[in-house]
């Protein structure tokens, strides 16, 4: 495996483990914790391909008395610690030993948490090095029954190395050089070669990862979306990433713990890569793969014809009828809603607030209908009887309605608004809590259709963003659909990219409704992009613009309303403020 210099020092994880150069240390303590110091002796060896740079020995002072017990261990007495230096004058040069290598320690935690408390009482910034236990690297190398223990002892006689290990801290350094090499030399079957794939090793990963991390083997570091596909290359799951590489090789780790993706990995034979210009084309892309397969292990956009509008019928006294599709009928349409129960909810708010009739009999204009249990209650203006003319049930229901759709929702919301105060200041808060989050549903609703509907009449937007390697991220879109992407080199005029992007951007023949040409999910990616800081418009065929008393000048209301059910607010708190 060859690595630049550059990638070296860029990621050191990224470096073969035959090139990283490792620092082993061991030390030797009175036994105590890491905090009252303690430190007897100092050993460390550094390597590099097998081959030994440098070593590193020195007895310290621990400036307490040694227990009898460790002198029975490890051979050292108080008269040979007596003349050695103290951990202050030590710990600067091992420290500029240690400098630019990996740290190795059997039973690292042990090692480093008595160095890094030397550093903290001594005023030293912790190095804070990446470290490889081979403790641990020996409890995942080996199986159940090659070893008794993972002891460095029992890891030197297993593995027949030259240094036994005898509790001095260089001899003990050099055992576990030895034992390092044993077991680097085990990984290679394990398809660990680099340093980084080293670390995640020793990670408590599951068999099933351990056994699919070849899938994430030779795929670019590029921003796109990836596939993991199964058996007869059936899409299991879609996802994207600014580096498909990075993002792939994180479902092998050991953070990644949801069960439905090690069912997924289980099932997985190949993961695919489709490189896109930017991350804007990603997004895009994954959500047309995930709505044109429905992966099963993708929770959401599967199902985008799944949406639901709000019709406002046709006919002399319309009414709300749910229906799935928009219609080139000239019916008022609210929506998309993204379940029955939400449509459901805001119909129920236009009710509390316009004379709306909720039966759903075609009514006529000449013959009249017995009336229903609503408007023997008085909440219903009976058209069924013709209680009310066509021009006044359209002034009072269906216009504010349509209104409320393609401009100003003021008279519904005002409404459902008096009414909540109503019933606030009856204590009946458990109804005003109602009549609130139908008045939150029906009012996301018509600021998602209006800020939709405002720009998928555009017939064609093209912007721009600037990369981060220079240069700009392009994007054309037409109706609200994305239909072209790209990067202009940096040092290049954007045009002459621009130009072969319009030249070969796919054609859009727009439908009915305020989502004619995408689903809504992806109108609102493009409207996210376009809406950052940085995106600059660089061309557009007509003026972009939203109803001046649209429903978006209800969004501070609509986020009080949301933060209040987030929170379980009394209704009345959120209508004082």
């Amino acid at each position: 495996m060859q690595l630049t210099l550059d990638a070296l020092f860029d990621d050191p994880r990224a470096a073969s483990l035959f090139s990283t150069t490792f620092m082993v240390v061991d030390l030797e303590t009175t036994g105590g914790s890491p905090s009252g110091g303690g430190i007897t002796e100092i050993g460390a060896v550094k390597v590099r391909g097998g081959e030994v740079l440098g070593e590193f020995a020195t007895l310290v002072h621990p400036e307490e008395r040694l227990p009898p017990f460790i002198t029975v261990l490890t051979g050292i007495t108080e008269a040979m610690l007596l003349p050695a230096p103290k951990i202050a004058e030590v710990l600067p040069g091992f420290l500029q030993f240690a400098e630019g290598s990996v740290w190795v320690a059997h039973n690292a935690p042990y090692d480093t948490g008595f160095l890094k408390a030397a550093c903290a009482e001594l005023g030293y910034p912790w190095p804070k090095p990446i470290t490889l236990d081979t403790a641990q690297l020996a409890r995942r190398t080996l199986i159940a029954d090659e070893v008794p223990n993972h002891k460095l002892s029992t890891l030197a006689r297993h593995f027949k190395v030259p240094n036994e290990p005898c509790h001095r801290a260089l001899h003990d350094a050099r055992a576990t050089v030895d034992v390092l090499h044993a077991l680097i030399a085990r990984l290679n079957g394990h398809r660990v070669h680099t340093l980084g794939d080293a670390l995640e090793f020793v990670k408590a990963i599951s068999p099933q990862q351990r056994k699919k991390k070849h899938l994430a083997e030779n795929l670019p570091d590029k921003p796109g979306v990836y596939v993991f596909r199964g058996g007869r290359d059936r899409p299991l799951y879609v996802g994207t990433s600014s580096s498909i590489s990075t993002r792939v090789r994180s479902y092998f780790t050991a953070a990644e713990k949801r069960a439905r993706i090690s069912e997924m990995l289980a099932a997985a034979e190949r993961v695919e890569a489709i490189e896109c210009s930017h991350s804007l084309e990603a997004e895009i892309r994954e959500l047309r793969l995930i709505a044109a397969h429905k992966p099963p292990y993708n929770r959401r956009s599967k199902y985008p014809e799944r949406v639901v509008w709000l019709k406002l019928t046709v006919e002399a006294y319309p009414r709300l009828s749910l229906v799935r599709q928009v219609s080139d009928d000239g019916a008022a349409y609210l929506g998309p809603f993204a379940s029955k129960r939400s449509a459901e909810l805001a119909a129920a708010g236009v009710y509390d607030a316009l004379p709306m009739r909720q039966c759903t009999k075609k009514l006529s204009k000449k013959t009249k209908t017995p009336a229903c249990a609503l408007a023997e209650l008085g909440r219903c203006p009976a058209p069924c009887e013709h209680g009310i003319s066509v021009d006044e049930y359209a002034a009072r229901a269906a216009e504010p309605f349509r209104s409320a759709t393609r401009e100003d929702p003021a008279e519904v919301v005002e409404g459902l608004l008096a009414r909540i105060h109503t019933l606030a200041e009856k204590q009946r808060y458990e109804d005003a809590a109602a009549v609130r989050s139908r008045l939150t549903a029906f009012l996301r609703a018509a600021v998602r259709m209006q800020r939709l509907a405002s720009f998928t009449t555009l017939t064609e937007v093209v912007a721009a963003r600037p990369a981060a390697t220079g240069g700009w991220e392009l994007a054309v879109a037409r109706r609200g659909r994305l239909v072209a992407a790209g990067v202009s080199p940096a040092g290049e005029h954007p045009r002459r990219t621009i130009d072969m992007l319009l030249a070969t951007a796919e054609t859009v023949l727009p439908g009915p409704g305020p989502v004619p040409a995408a689903t809504p999910e992806e109108g609102e990616r493009i409207l996210a992009w376009l809406e950052r800081p940085e995106t600059r418009l660089v061309r557009i065929d007509q003026g972009w613009a939203s109803p001046a008393r649209g429903a978006g000048r209800w969004r501070k209301l609509l986020a009080m309303a949301d933060a209040a059910i987030s929170a379980g607010r009394d209704p009345e708190d959120s209508h004082r403020r």
